[in-house]
C-alpha cells in the first residue's frame, strides 16, 4: 500500500507541474533525466560511462556506471569498503569473492559487500558490459582515479 501511496504521490506531482501549479518551486537539487556525467577511458579498452552520481543526484547516495572491460581483461583482487553489484548486459564476467570464483553470465547479478575481497575477469572472446551500482557512491571514485576522462555528450 505504501507503493501505490508514492506512486499517486508522484503522479499528481506530476498533473500539478503540467497544469501549472507546481510552477512556483524552487528548481530540484538533481536532474530528472540525463545520459550519465562523464566517461573515463583506460587504454588497455576499458571504459566506464557513469550514469548516476552526486553531479546530477545532488548526493552521494548511490553512484551508477555503465563498464566495459575488454576481452583478456585480469584484474587484481581489491578490498570493498561498501556495497558494489554488478548486473551483466554482455559477455561472461569473472567474478571471484573472498577466494570463490565464480562467472556472471548476461543477465546475472554479482554482490561484493563491504569487507569483501574481490577479483573481476573477462571470459571468452567479446568484452564484458556490466550496470554497476555502489552504495554509497563515494566507493566508486576509487575505481577510476587517474584515468583520461571527458563528459558525455
Amino acid at each position: 500500500m505504501r507503493l501505490v501511496g508514492i506512486a499517486v504521490g508522484m503522479a499528481l506531482s506530476g498533473v500539478l507541474s503540467l497544469s501549472g501549479g507546481a510552477q512556483d518551486q524552487d528548481a530540484p537539487d538533481y536532474e530528472y533525466t540525463t545520459k550519465g556525467t562523464t566517461i573515463y577511458e583506460a587504454s588497455n579498452g576499458f571504459l566506464a560511462k557513469v550514469l548516476v552520481e552526486a553531479a546530477n543526484l545532488g548526493s552521494e547516495d548511490v553512484k551508477i556506471a555503465e563498464m566495459t572491460f575488454p576481452v583478456g581483461y585480469a584484474g587484481q583482487g581489491h578490498l570493498h569498503g561498501a556495497l558494489e553489484i554488478f548486473y551483466v548486459l554482455e559477455g561472461r564476467f569473472g567474478h571471484s569473492v573472498n577466494g570463490v570464483d565464480g562467472i556472471l553470465e548476461v543477465g546475472e547479478v554479482g554482490i561484493v559487500k563491504a569487507g569483501d575481497t574481490v577479483t573481476h575477469s573477462v571470459h571468452g572472446d567479446t568484452p564484458a558490459k556490466v550496470l554497476t551500482i555502489w552504495v554509497p557512491g563515494g566507493e566508486a571514485a576509487v575505481s577510476f582515479d587517474g584515468l583520461p576522462s571527458h563528459p558525455v555528450d
